[in-house]
């Protein structure tokens, strides 16, 4: 017998009751990885004791500014701010977290993201113990004895309304946000006068401070200053010569540990000499520990040795153009026929220089010497050709066929001739990067990273085998690896639409939801039919509550991957590599791959309708998300919280017994999930008033 609907609603408020506290579900999937929430990471076993805190970061650049003449723009501002991230983001070198790294790079740097992110993200996050950077490379000035900040919508007709007074940066760092270690580094005109010595027009509260804070400016308050292609190919002189102290260069005594006060007489000494002594960085000397571990670069630690003397410069020339240098191991830059590379601040004696470009034997590696205060030219000649011997293209060519087929009895097979073709020619790095895809195809993830790491090996400009590589990583959950990656791709080739919409794969992992949208918007200009782009996309959309926007690149995956439609002939979905980086389980048969996407994005627009309470359309699609996957748990926990809130709406039994009938199946399938308190309540909840099997 039916009961009144206003009374039928109190007596499944009970049975509701759960329903308000439920978690992200949709962030548990297979496809996130947590965060480490602990206060502090050793880096090292004893006797090492090297500890670096808990590290949050807010990087930002503007080169071209919205409101100012094109005679007043910056040309290198935004890619100092892209290698600061590199270097913080490095494990040789700041260890930052990459999500816990924010960028306000161009246009994205306006005043209110800029107060946003530091008056209410950084403030929000950090602890006492935690460790804060903040790095701002763009316009500085001072008007009337003010000194300010420009964002990328500063507007000189409106200083007060648009720009952002260095004032409040001082009281903000200082007072509100809470840390052990604060940095704050600045390469701007007139970014000096950040510092308590300047004038006193100047915040004093950074000298009363009772924790540590170290602040490095690229030049006294009076001074400009400056950025040139002398320096890496182009960067601002101050932001290079601090990624270079950041890399180990500052590091005087190999222990491996870059502290401020190593990294502020680094950066002083080579700037004042690279400009004459027209530009001197500044540091406040009042409160901070000079033993604060700024970077940690474990390749570095060396016996203990008499103090070098002063630093010298290569200059690398080349025959050929996109040739890449490496130093000591590491990749400083590319050089062209007409444009040499300088680097300057190398700490006098030998260094193992390499040049490499794919398909060419390199130049290298060989020791070049460095002596104090003196400039050296290092040519680099890339002459011969790697010419293929003939059977190794052809056992090449026999795998691929097989490996385009598909399925894992193929990708064995492919294995075979592949691995023939590597023995054939040791340095077929082509061969090296399908084994690694095929080896990943086939779940055999050690095989795999082998591979991958020896096709970069061999070329270590292969930036295919790099995105590659940081796809497996993501199958396997080294996200963070996988950004470095992905990383290194991106600042080599912008327009590389494979590892963008990998990029925003791995943002959305780490919760980077912003960061996310921007890559895959991005890989989507470039390449507006690739289906997984608009797939991360609503995803992160989606999970940053813009539950319509996503449903609409949920769509647009949908159509662009349907493989019984008329672009099925366009798509050549898996062939480009597309196979690898989904992060899921059944990798050895294309047909997996493309159920289990699709089952996510039924999923995604179920959960964006049960968001905006459209209950008939999450159900309606969470049933497509089981024609696909009828095991996935989070459906089944989806349907169930869909039916349970028609079932209050309507006062319908049955739609609670359905409901009743998925929160089980979910237990069923995985009763360890973390929204498996909430399902029981339910359970326990629905079965006061009608039998629950």
């Amino acid at each position: 017998m039916w009961k009144p609907l206003i009374a039928w609603n109190l007596m499944l408020a009970a049975a509701m009751a759960a329903l308000g506290q439920q978690t992200p579900a949709t962030q548990e999937r297979d496809l996130r990885v947590e965060a480490d929430t602990t206060e502090t990471r050793p880096l090292i076993p004893e006797p090492g004791k090297v500890v670096i805190p808990r590290s949050y970061a807010l990087v930002i650049g503007i080169s071209k500014y919205r409101n100012l003449p094109s005679e007043q723009q910056l040309r290198f501002a935004e890619r100092d701010a892209e290698a600061m991230y590199s270097i913080l983001i490095s494990p040789e070198g700041g260890n930052f977290r990459a999500e816990n790294v924010h960028r306000l790079i161009g246009a994205d740097a306006t005043l209110a993201n800029l107060k946003r992110e530091l008056e209410e993200w950084l403030p929000s996050v950090a602890k006492p113990e935690d460790r804060v950077l903040v790095y701002f490379a763009g316009h500085g000035f001072v008007v009337d004895g003010t000194p300010y900040l420009a964002p990328y919508d500063f507007d000189v007709k409106n200083v007060e309304g648009t720009a952002y007074p260095m004032e409040q940066l001082g009281k903000v760092f200082g007072s509100k946000i809470q840390a052990k270690w604060k940095v704050l580094i600045t390469d701007a005109c007139h970014s000096g006068a950040i510092t308590p010595e300047a004038t006193r027009t100047i915040n004093r509260s950074l000298l009363d401070l009772s924790t540590s804070v170290f602040s490095l400016t690229a030049s006294r308050d009076r001074e400009r200053s400056f950025e040139s292609e002398d320096w890496g190919g182009g960067h601002g002189i101050f932001t290079y010569y601090v990624v270079r102290g950041l890399e180990g260069a500052a590091d005087e005594n190999g222990d491996g540990i870059v502290t401020a006060d190593e990294l502020a007489e680094y950066v002083r000494r080579n700037v004042r000499e690279a400009t004459g002594g027209r530009q001197n960085p500044t540091s406040e000397r009042g409160s901070f520990d000079p033993n604060m571990l700024l970077a940690y670069v474990p390749s570095r630690i060396r016996a203990p040795e008499p103090a070098a003397p002063k630093f010298g410069t290569l200059i690398f020339e080349t025959n050929m153009d996109g040739v890449e240098i490496f130093v000591d191991g590491k990749s400083v830059g590319v050089v062209n026929r007409d444009k040499p590379l300088r680097l300057p601040g190398l700490k006098p004696g030998a260094h193992t220089i390499k040049g490499v470009k794919r398909g060419y034997e390199p130049d290298g590696p060989r020791e070049e010497m460095v002596y104090p205060g003196q400039e050296k030219t290092v040519s680099i000649k890339i002459l011969i050709l790697r010419r293929r011997n003939r059977a190794a293209v052809e056992a090449f060519d026999k795998g691929l066929e097989f490996y385009q087929r598909g399925f894992a009895n193929n990708y064995r097979k492919a294995v075979r001739h592949f691995l023939k073709a590597l023995e054939i020619d040791p340095k077929y790095s082509q061969a090296a990067l399908y084994l690694g895809r095929a080896y990943n195809a086939l779940y055999e993830e050690a095989k795999a990273r082998e591979y991958f790491e020896k096709a970069i090996e061999i070329d270590p400009d292969y930036m295919e085998a790099r995105a590659s590589f940081a796809g497996m990583l993501l199958d396997i959950g080294d996200v963070d690896e996988a950004i470095r990656q992905l990383n290194v791709v991106v600042r080599r080739e912008p327009d590389n639409e494979m590892a963008l919409y990998l990029q925003a794969q791995a943002y959305r992992m780490k919760g980077m939801y912003e960061e996310s949208i921007r890559s895959a918007r991005r890989s989507i200009q470039l390449a507006p039919n690739n289906p997984e782009a608009h797939f991360w996309l609503a995803e992160s959309l989606r999970l940053s509550g813009r539950y319509a926007e996503s449903i609409k690149e949920y769509q647009e995956y949908l159509r662009l991957s349907d493989f019984n439609s008329k672009l099925a002939g366009k798509l050549n979905y898996y062939v480009l590599g597309f196979l690898i980086g989904h992060g899921k389980k059944k990798r050895a048969a294309q047909q997996d791959i493309w159920r289990d996407l699709r089952s996510l994005a039924y999923f995604g627009i179920c959960d964006a309708h049960r968001k905006l309470k459209n209950y008939d359309e999450a159900i309606r699609y969470c049933r497509r998300s089981l024609s696909y996957d009828p095991e996935d748990p989070y459906v089944h926990y989806a349907l169930g919280l869909a039916y349970a809130r028609q079932a209050q709406d309507a006062g319908s039994l049955e739609l609670l017994a359905a409901a009743c009938k998925h929160f089980r199946t979910m237990l069923d399938i995985n009763p360890y999930m973390a929204e498996a308190d909430y399902a029981r309540k339910n359970i326990a909840s629905i079965q006061g008033y009608l039998p629950c099997q």
